[in-house]
């Protein structure tokens, strides 16, 4: 384990403790279970199981980021066993691996171990004796967000035996979702909102294999996949508490978020949520409708109002009365339609073009923009009085890269639409392709990732598994680390540098440099301009650190 106890730093100083660049803390156990028993009184057993899980999969998930960057390219063991010594790292378990067989390319896995001394039963039995459950919540939450991640597909552990139900050890199984008969039974702790991961979606999303082509018949199944909202992360359930609690009232809602997060996927499932859910949801993208246009769209014409109104019609206020009206890209309205928008919210009623009297709407507005809205305030390119009518309840979607956790299930869910959209059958991802999707920035969000996937089912060989060469065809850039040449000239993953364990001695330093195989003359090189570009380019600092004279630096750096 040292190459990842070398990445556990504690600087008591300034009260920080790190696991690589994530901050860590250390709690006594007896705090655990104080927490524990707080929730099993306040919120009931299934409630308190519900929310450590979670608490778990979060955990897991960051794990799995580690391990793509300290040990990519190992065998599958040595990588995949990262998260277990994590686990053993961070204190809460010794664990015994008992049998781990995988195949990324197609999907299989199977893993079973043998936990020892674990401290969540240690807490659970002190309080409440030996059951007829087991009680490792946050642990097999942490084992199926790990290996999830570590798959790139939904993967579920289930403890087996349990020292809280007297066996002298606990023993836990995990296979993919899909290969457990009952995995509502467990899933249901994972997702703590009924409209999320919905159970006509397939359990938690669908299967990989492709399905036939659809029929008319079976068109509803096949509807976008960004009406169905999938995840798992902590970011995510956020986003679902928030609009869980304001769906039974008719608060304005402003969902705020970067291009692509899904801000209409989560108006859609609002009003799917709320009273309103029989009545219409209308959505208008105002940076499609020109400026000439805007009142007329929003609000309707009576016919002869302009040239060209010959008749009349109603608008999107009134198509959406009694429902709900989603105003995309909102931030894009002029100052004129932004005064035009105002009143009607105030007032809850519109005028329509050329018309001579006022109609009554009912309307819940939802409203969302990826512009920062109090900027454009402080600018004057958007009104003040409007955005504190828009703002009585902002929610914050987090981008992509900030619920990584999410992918996983959003690979396997767009994997098995397009499947049967197109009507190809895969198995997968590939490993070297799962870590590519992992160490990308995404600056598209969900839509970059749902066109990627749909890409890779268009260009993987039917039966095959979905490729890194499949996904990133049109310019996308990724993490460098994820490739490099050897010196045969294959390429092979890598890893940022790992900073080598306190107890490295000179031998070690030699044999590593030695079984590298890179000549003395450009082993040397190398070392110079390091030291030149970690002094930042002072010579006479450069120098210090390789312990040698200003003169002597200058001379060898002229020299190579």
């Amino acid at each position: 384990m040292d190459d990842l106890a070398a990445r556990l730093r504690f600087c008591p100083q300034v009260g920080r403790i790190w696991l690589d660049d994530n901050r860590m803390i250390l709690l006594h156990t007896h705090a655990l279970g104080a927490l524990r028993n707080e929730l099993i009184e306040t919120i009931g057993v299934q409630g308190a199981r519900a929310l450590l899980t979670r608490m778990g999969y979060a955990s897991g998930a960051q794990d799995a980021e580690l391990a793509v960057k300290v040990r990519h390219g190992r065998d599958f063991f040595d990588f995949f066993t990262v998260g277990p010594q994590l686990h053993m790292i961070e204190g809460i378990v010794t664990v015994q691996p008992v049998r781990v067989e995988s195949d990324v390319n197609t999907g299989r896995f199977y893993g079973e171990f043998i936990w020892h001394d674990s401290c969540e039963d240690e807490v659970h039995i002190a309080s409440h004796g030996i059951g007829s459950d087991p009680a490792c919540w946050m642990q097999i939450g942490y084992a199926s967000g790990y290996t999830s991640v570590f798959m790139g597909r939904p993967m579920l552990f289930r403890e087996l035996e349990c020292r809280s139900m007297g066996h002298a050890a606990c023993r836990i199984v995990g296979k993919p979702v899909a290969e457990w008969s009952d995995a509502e039974e467990d899933i249901r702790y994972l997702q703590p909102h009924a409209f999320a991961n919905r159970s006509n979606q397939g359990p938690i999303v669908v299967n990989t294999v492709a399905a036939p082509i659809p029929t008319p018949e079976t068109a509803e199944g096949s509807r976008s996949p960004v009406k169905d909202l999938v995840g798992a992360s902590a970011g995510f359930n956020i986003v679902c508490h928030m609009l869980e609690k304001v769906s039974r009232t008719n608060a304005t809602v402003l969902l705020l978020g970067e291009s692509g997060v899904g801000k209409e996927m989560f108006a859609q499932t609002l009003h799917r949520i709320s009273p309103r859910v029989d009545a219409p949801f209308i959505a208008v993208n105002c940076a499609a409708i020109p400026e000439h246009l805007i009142e007329s769209e929003l609000f309707g014409v009576e016919k002869g109002a302009y040239t060209g109104a010959v008749a009349s019609r109603p608008g999107r206020f009134e198509r959406a009365n009694t429902g709900t009206l989603f105003l995309d890209e909102i931030g894009t309205l002029s100052l004129a339609a932004q005064g035009k928008l105002l009143r009607a919210l105030q007032e809850g009623e519109i005028e329509r073009v050329g018309d001579q009297r006022s109609r009554k709407v009912d309307v819940r507005i939802v409203a969302a923009t990826n512009v920062d809205l109090r900027r454009g305030v402080a600018d004057g390119s958007f009104r003040e009085d409007l955005f504190y009518r828009l703002n009585v309840f902002p929610v914050q979607i987090p981008p992509l890269r900030d619920r990584r956790a999410d992918i996983p299930l959003l690979l396997n869910h767009f994997l098995g639409y397009f499947c049967r959209r197109h009507g190809k059958t895969h198995t997968g991802f590939t490993q070297r392709a799962i870590t590519s999707l992992y160490s990308y920035n995404w600056p598209g969000n969900v839509r970059e990732l749902e066109n990627m996937v749909e890409r890779g089912v268009i260009l993987a060989p039917e039966n095959g598994a979905i490729d890194l060469c499949h996904l990133f065809t049109s310019g996308e850039r990724f993490d460098t680390a994820v490739l490099g040449m050897d010196q045969d000239g294959h390429l092979n993953p890598v890893s940022e540098e790992t900073p080598q364990p306190a107890s490295s001695s000179p031998e070690q330093l030699v044999q590593t440099v030695l079984q590298s195989r890179i000549p003395l003359d450009q082993l040397e090189e190398f070392l110079l301009r390091g030291a030149v570009e970690q002094a930042g380019g002072n010579i006479s600092e450069a120098a210090r650190l390789l312990g040698i004279s200003r003169a002597q630096l200058a001379y060898r750096l002229k020299k190579n």
